[in-house]
């Protein structure tokens, strides 16, 4: 009996040798059990191990190629005259208009969207959701921000209120700007004005400066005028109306009821100009071509017309 057990033994083991040497050439399965079995428990293990590191990198780069993209999407744009953040997002193309163009950049254009001026860096593309160190650090600035905006609002408050007083009169008008010389006065003759003159005076001011109803009254119109860019016409109580042109942006709209001195929009350089100011005239009519003496106008309303 030993003899046979030792006898098998080796015959089993030449058997299984054989079917290893034959199957060399041929399918996997013949292959000696513990060697397949230890091939393959080996092979899973070390594919599985590269493809979780390769799956992990993949993955890595695939949260990552948002941001890249974002980042890379993302672009500086430098405000110019006559620009208004209604205008940068129509020709940008920015998702979501100019509200989301102010979102993204509030903090650089400030609370007031329509107060932008030339030279200001506007980020175009911006991602809207802060990531989570600047959610967490805007949280921890809130009450500072609001603090600031406070004051700065009671400030400027406090200064258009002095401002007003010192151009407006008792008898309920103001001048359209604040501080601003005339550039051009009323009717002085030249072939680069259709009528042959020039219909109303020119404040020269910057883009940007606020532009004031000089009196109550009801918006006319409000928009675009050809030659004269964006405009605003306002009909007052005594049947007069008072024109302001080539604005930047534009603060009313039609049939909206404005008190004196309340900004109606802000300077710029729209429509036929040679540089930023505000065209300003007053009309019997809202109609062009029923001009008056603006600053005479003025002046009888007890306004003082540099």
């Amino acid at each position: 009996m030993p003899a046979k057990g030792k006898h098998r033994r080796p015959k089993s083991q030449r058997f299984t040798r054989s079917i290893a040497v034959a199957g060399t050439g041929g399918a996997a399965l013949a292959l000696p059990l513990m060697g397949a079995t230890g091939a393959h428990a080996a092979t899973p293990a070390s594919t599985v191990s590269a493809a979780t590191g390769k799956t992990a990198t993949v993955s890595q780069q695939t949260a990552a190629t948002p941001a890249s993209a974002q980042k890379t999407a993302a672009k500086t744009y430098a405000v110019r005259a006559g620009d208004s953040l209604s205008k940068i997002a129509d020709d940008q193309s920015v998702s979501g208009g100019w509200k989301k163009l102010y979102s993204d950049n509030r903090k650089a254009v400030g609370e007031d969207p329509a107060l932008i001026h030339p030279g200001l860096k506007l980020t175009i593309g911006k991602k809207a959701a802060a990531s989570s160190g600047t959610a967490k650090s805007s949280k921890s600035s809130k009450s500072t921000e609001s603090s600031k905006s406070s004051a700065k609002a009671a400030t400027e408050t406090a200064t258009t209120a002095t401002d007003t007083a010192a151009s407006s009169s008792d008898s309920g008008y103001t001048l359209p700007v604040e501080g601003a010389t005339i550039g051009t006065n009323y009717k002085v003759a030249g072939s680069m004005w259709s009528s042959g003159y020039h219909t109303g005076v020119d404040f020269v001011v910057p883009t940007g400066t606020t532009i004031k109803s000089i009196a109550a009254g009801t918006v006319v119109s409000a928009g675009w005028g050809g030659a004269y860019g964006n405009q605003v016409v306002i009909q007052h109580a005594d049947g007069q109306y008072s024109q302001y042109a080539h604005m930047s942006s534009l603060s009313v709209s039609a049939g909206q009821t404005v008190t004196e001195g309340q900004q109606i929009g802000l300077s710029g350089a729209t429509g036929n100009v040679t540089g930023p100011h505000l065209h300003f005239e007053i009309r019997t009519t809202p109609d062009y071509g029923s001009d008056v003496d603006p600053a005479a106008y003025l002046r009888s309303h007890g306004v003082t017309v540099g």
